[in-house]
């Protein structure tokens, strides 16, 4: 049996800036900013990613590069389309999903697909709406609040301003897919404390994911992103219903691959020595079946290739990231997920 192979891949672009001092709290990246972020600098960081996006989940089964890319850590368009121009990827023809979020740092999600084998029909940004507590206090939770999972505790009176969902619909060769890309909140102020705001990331992920099913209940969806947390956290095992085994995904249920690698020992960024997967693709159930006369996913993986990962130092093995001598790539590997499906 022949199959066709496609790449689906999340990269953290760490910080992708441009030098141009715009309004939105990006004076640290400009050339007299704290990290003195020229031009040459920016070229570099611009080169070194198109290096790794044009390899991720290559092998000798896989040469091409990922049909479709989501991103995180982008300031705006114009860096996508400074991205997707670079001489080790300018042939694979990448169109750019993006919209600006209210993101307090400027930072945004987006998606980047191969034009020829992936045709967006429509997309959407979704808004996480959260609060902080001014007081401080600890989160209050009744019964009937933790039963009503849509529910946001409404003792916050100042919102966070966060990343949104970016919701894109196409057809990947011919068969619609449903692509959602995520940034969920930091762990900004701990991660006990921040847990909420990732909780009710997770559930309005699902909202989405039901909304979708509302409208065809066999559609197939992605889910991917930094999501600040791990896949035993209960933003995803809770928020989202993410399963650790195929055979535990119900109709309408998600499937998530990554959590068996964390439980392998697997990373895909590293904090006081200790290796974590924030960065995760899951797939719904319609993505799991046995017949492949239409995309199923097949495996998944972390790319962290030697030239990624610093050699040196008190972070040896960690991912190569921007320093003050070197511009590295990212403080996140990329991970990725093959979709097959049988041709005759």
């Amino acid at each position: 049996k022949k199959y066709a192979v496609r790449t689906v891949a999340f990269y953290n672009f760490e910080n992708l800036f441009d030098t141009i001092n715009d309004p939105n709290f990006d004076e640290e990246w400009t050339p007299k900013g704290l990290q003195r972020w020229t031009s040459e600098k920016y070229k570099q960081k611009l080169e070194n990613l198109s290096k790794v996006l044009m390899q991720i989940g290559t092998n000798d089964l896989q040469k091409e590069a990922p049909t479709i890319i989501g991103g995180s850590e982008i300031e705006n368009r114009n860096v996508l389309e400074d991205l997707v121009k670079q001489p080790n990827i300018l042939k694979y023809d990448y169109g750019i999903v993006h919209f600006d979020s209210p993101d307090k740092r400027g930072i945004d999600v987006a998606l980047l697909y191969q034009k020829k084998y992936f045709k967006p029909t429509s997309f959407i940004n979704i808004p996480l709406i959260i609060y902080r507590d001014n007081n401080n206090e600890k989160e209050k939770e009744t019964d009937e609040e933790k039963a009503d999972q849509d529910k946001i505790e409404v003792t916050y009176d100042k919102r966070i301003y966060t990343r949104d969902i970016l919701l894109v619909t196409g057809f990947l060769d011919g068969e619609e897919i449903n692509i959602m890309v995520n940034h969920w909140p930091s762990r900004s102020g701990g991660e006990k404390k921040s847990s909420p705001f990732r909780e009710a990331a997770g559930r309005l992920a699902k909202k989405t994911m039901d909304s979708i099913y509302k409208v065809n209940p066999k559609a197939k969806i992605i889910l991917m992103g930094d999501l600040n947390d791990g896949t035993y956290n209960k933003s995803v095992k809770v928020g989202l219903g993410a399963k650790l085994k195929k055979s535990e995904v119900q109709q309408f249920g998600i499937y998530n691959p990554f959590e068996q690698m964390y439980k392998d020992g697997h990373a895909t960024l590293f904090y006081r020595d200790s290796g974590d997967i924030f960065d995760q693709i899951m797939v719904s159930e319609t993505l799991i079946k046995e017949d492949h006369s239409s995309y199923q996913y097949w495996k998944a993986g972390i790319y962290n290739k030697p030239f990624m990962i610093e050699k040196f130092g008190k972070y040896a093995g960690y991912p190569l990231r921007h320093s003050e001598n070197e511009i590295g790539y990212s403080d996140h590997f990329p991970v990725y997920i093959y979709l097959v499906k049988e041709v005759k």
